[in-house]
């Protein structure tokens, strides 16, 4: 951990509360839950980003209604994208069979392996480098042999259960406050990959284990992700990663065996992303400016004829009512039963609606279609 007192990084932790614990006021509950699903997509693909998966966002949405590219290295990075996707989903709905707390070794384990399990078996293979050989990763099975990554050769794998025990004592939130625990979260990062458990993996487990790390103390949420902040300054944040492996300078760089002055510049920089992507998520979900975009794309698909007049007041209901009986339809829009039924299946073809049952009451869906429109700049559809 760095060491108590240090400013830069307690304000970041208090600033990250404060304004996380914002975002999910603006919008009704219901229909935070669809945009939750879309920000679980968005999260996995900039996770596969980092790890040089570049799985495009509609073979994402694809993969999601097991509609699987014939190509085989596309399939894999579907099922790659989907197995992300469950895995978060569970976190986020605490599922009963999760362990906690996230930086428990039995959550570490438990996240590799229900990722793995869900991975081709081509996607279950290293390589070692030198001598080719090709050696399977065994779901939530830490490693028995040395790797390197770069210049950092991790610890020995019979060291693995010890510096695991360290590990989850050293970042046991119950023991630290509030902008500690915030902190720690960070630092946790990058001591996880720093002990590289897995022969592989490690990456996408550290990330959600941050996550589910932010999730346990009510700050994260399924309604942003640092994913995204990190991919995007991807260069940066794997030279951090590299220099908080170094060890400590000189006399003044701490009392551990790393550098504690580039474990602190690791953790600011991990902060400051996830400021950064809580207040582009709060800007995005703003509900006027989300209402303006929506209004523009169904007024433009309305003059091309490719929706029904009237679509945007349904819409717009949906967005603020979180839920919309189908009966009140008709009086919403001012028009018969039968036009209402009209506008209704135009609505939920594009998959703008979204319900359970054909009786069920109506909410806001956020098709890939939309998604440029609607969440400029969430991740890129080109």
């Amino acid at each position: 951990m760095p060491a108590e007192g240090t400013a830069v990084l307690e304000n970041l932790a208090f600033d990250l509360a404060r304004e996380a614990s914002e975002l999910s006021a603006q919008l009704h509950p219901v229909v935070l839950l669809s945009v939750a699903d879309l920000v679980r997509s968005m999260n996995c693909y900039y996770s596969n980003l980092i790890e040089g998966h570049n799985t495009h966002p509609r073979d994402i949405d694809r993969a999601l209604s097991a509609d699987y590219s014939s190509d085989p290295h596309r399939r894999d990075l579907q099922l790659e994208a989907r197995a992300h996707i469950e895995v978060q989903q569970m976190i986020d709905e605490r599922a009963g069979e999760m362990p906690r707390p996230p930086a428990s070794r039995a959550f570490i384990e438990w996240t590799h392996r229900e990722f793995c399990r869900r991975l081709p078996e081509s996607l279950l293979v290293v390589e070692n480098p030198d001598t080719k050989e090709r050696i399977p990763v065994v779901p939530g099975q830490m490693r028995s042999r040395i790797v390197a990554v770069g210049r950092h050769v991790a610890p020995d794998a019979g060291d693995l259960p010890a510096f695991m025990g360290r590990f989850e004592e050293a970042y046991e939130a119950a023991r630290l406050t509030k902008p500690r625990q915030v902190i720690a979260v960070a630092a946790a990062h990058h001591r996880f990959l720093w002990i590289h458990p897995f022969l592989d993996g490690n990456g996408r487990v550290a990330r959600l284990m941050s996550h589910a790390l932010l999730l346990d103390m009510g700050i994260g949420s399924a309604l942003w992700s640092v994913s995204r902040g990190l991919a995007r300054s991807s260069g940066e944040y794997k030279r951090l990663l590299m220099a908080a492996d170094e060890p400590r300078r000189n006399d003044l760089d701490g009392r551990g065996a790393l550098s504690h002055e580039a474990l602190i510049d690791f953790c600011r920089f991990f902060l400051e992303t996830c400021l950064d992507q809580v207040r582009y998520m709060r800007e995005l979900l703003d509900p006027a400016e989300l209402q303006r975009r929506m209004e523009l794309y169904v007024r433009d698909e309305e003059s091309a004829e490719r929706l029904p007049k009237r679509s945007y007041a349904v819409l717009r209901e949906a967005l603020l009512s979180g839920e919309l009986e189908r009966g009140r339809i008709p009086q919403l829009i001012d028009t018969s039963e039968r036009t209402a039924r009209r506008v209704v299946s135009a609505l939920i073809d594009k998959r703008l609606l979204v319900s359970a049952s054909h009786k069920a009451p109506l909410r806001l869906g956020f098709p890939i279609d939309v998604v440029e429109r609607w969440f400029p700049k969430l991740y890129p559809m080109t």
